[in-house]
């Protein structure tokens, strides 16, 4: 009975391929994978930021501050100017302020207006306050640029991963096809009992498996890394260096110090705050007085491009709001507490700064002690699995050893692949906190 199990469950496996030759399926992926567009880091970085809603809504902002500054910057020295036309239709004759002689039933009016506030503390506080918004503005690009960076390269990395990974689960079926090959001929020959051929058949069935999964895995982060590049199929990542990675140029204290005075989101808090400050005067301001001037010139005739007659005048004005039922006391308190808001958050992140950084900072030194540890667990996986294999062809330990070895020696190898690209993608948070690359090669830590 068991006998026959055996024979049915290695039929159904095909026999180890020579070394020499490629199995169809895998000749069709190869194929398909060498139709794929591939691309470097640094063009997936450059070619993503473009494409990010995020990103393209932080450079309007910046489009829209600048012009709130200049607007601000203006009103010291450029009046506000309008030009009117008026045609009016009357239904009986009058006066007619162009040829008082004769009355008419139609009136064209042409206007120009020029006004300019000549005192007033709105204006100072208003473009303090514009020139805070650009400053925050400028922060808040620089900070969706890394984002956009970070999320481009996590994509990236996941499809190296994936990519690494498959190549394992590969090599985990190569052994298993190799191991059930040892154990027919044992079983053939007597050494072993028919069990260890079943037990090597459930390894080649779960390996394959894992291949199919890896695939498939490989396949959605390639069309995830196209998507952030924009293109409609999938894209192939560049294989990067595997080199060490290198010791951090800049030390804690140093990182902490970068982030306070040059973090964009730190820069943001500051800038929200001072816009805030400045938005609390502006409204402030309300309870001085201000004065203006205005000048008008105004042209009067029965036709349009009036020309008949015109009249100008030049008006000054001084304006001291008293009371306006508490509308201007509301305006005011909202803006104290917005103000007071902005600095609660501002005072927050300076004392969340030292967590952040701390975190991003320690989290690569783990990384880069981790893959030391990982590649030492290959070698001593590797060197276990040679040693069991050889064991278990002298007759001299189980099927299960040789399993475990097999088993143990996979996620090992998976193991050294995340540990790899965990490092480079904790430098990359990093740098998002910083808001500064720390190696002017990006393709390499």
């Amino acid at each position: 009975m068991i006998a026959a199990l055996v024979l049915a469950l290695q039929a159904t496996v095909p026999a180890a391929a020579p070394r020499d030759s490629v199995p169809p399926a895998q000749v069709e992926s190869m194929r398909r994978a060498d139709t794929v567009p591939r691309v470097t880091l640094e063009e997936a970085i450059r070619r993503s930021a473009r494409l990010d809603p995020d990103y393209v809504q932080a450079l309007g902002d910046i489009d829209s501050a600048e012009w709130g500054r200049r607007a601000a910057t203006l009103a010291f020295f450029v009046p506000s100017l309008s030009l009117g036309l008026d045609q009016t239709k009357y239904s009986t004759e009058f006066f007619n302020p162009a040829d008082p002689a004769n009355p008419t039933s139609t009136l064209v009016v042409g206007s120009a207006r020029a006004e300019y506030e000549v005192l007033s503390l709105r204006k100072f506080s208003e473009l303090g306050r514009t020139r805070a918004e650009l400053a925050r503005a400028e922060a808040g690009e620089l900070e969706q640029r890394f984002l956009a960076a970070l999320e481009t390269e996590s994509s990236y990395y996941d499809v190296l991963v994936n990519q690494e990974l498959a190549r394992v689960a590969q090599e985990r079926v190569s052994r298993a096809r190799e191991g059930l090959g040892v154990a027919r001929a044992r079983v053939a020959s007597g050494a072993a009992v028919q069990t260890d051929s079943l037990q090597l058949v459930l390894e080649v069935t779960r390996s394959g498996v894992e291949v199919l999964r890896q695939r498939n895995a490989l396949r959605t982060a390639q069309l995830e890394l196209g998507r952030r590049v924009g293109e409609l199929g999938a894209v192939d990542a560049v294989p990067l260096d595997t080199m060490p990675a290198p010791e951090l140029p800049i030390g804690l204290p140093e990182a902490l110090t970068a982030a306070l005075e040059q973090g964009p989101q730190y820069r943001a808090a500051r800038a929200d705050e001072r816009a805030a400050d400045a938005a609390l005067r502006s409204q402030r301001s309300d309870y001085l007085p201000s004065l203006g001037i205005g000048a008008v010139h105004q042209r009067y005739d029965t036709r349009i491009f009036p020309g008949a007659a015109n009249v100008t005048s030049v008006t000054f004005s001084l304006s001291f709001p008293i009371w306006d039922n508490g509308r201007r006391e509301i305006e005011v308190s909202r803006a104290r507490v917005a103000r007071d808001v902005a600095r609660t958050i501002r005072e927050d992140l300076e004392r969340v700064v030292r967590r952040d950084v701390t975190s991003a900072y320690d989290t690569y030194q783990t990384s880069r002690a981790a893959v030391e540890l990982a590649g030492v667990g290959v070698q001593v996986g590797r060197e276990n699995y040679r040693m069991q294999e050889m064991r278990y062809r002298a007759g001299a330990s189980t099927i299960l050893d040789l399993l475990d070895a097999q088993v143990n020696l996979a996620e090992a190898e998976a193991d050294l692949v995340q540990s790899r690209y965990e490092t480079r993608l904790a430098l990359a948070r990093l740098e998002a906190i910083l808001g500064r690359r720390l190696f002017s090669n990006k393709d390499a830590p």
